[in-house]
């Protein structure tokens, strides 16, 4: 969504309570060196990225790999 406005509605609507990022002109995407949509990166709370995920599926992985973070274990 290109929009601010669209973006938020959609996290009013969602009721989303952590931080999204928009980024029209693709600097994130590009400083992450990211190759396809959708794209799942989790980062952990000392900014190392702990688990990377290009295109569809990966929902077990990412979940795991949440819970994993969560508990502090690699």
């Amino acid at each position: 969504e290109r929009p601010l406005d669209g973006v938020r509605t959609a996290v009013r609507r969602l009721g989303l309570e952590y931080p999204v990022v928009q980024d029209n002109d693709y600097g994130i995407w590009r400083a992450f060196g990211n190759r396809y949509w959708p794209a799942a990166w989790l980062i952990d709370r000392g900014g190392r990225i702990v688990y990377r995920h290009e295109g569809e599926g990966g929902e077990a992985e990412l979940a795991a790999a949440i819970e994993a973070a969560l508990a502090g274990t690699p």
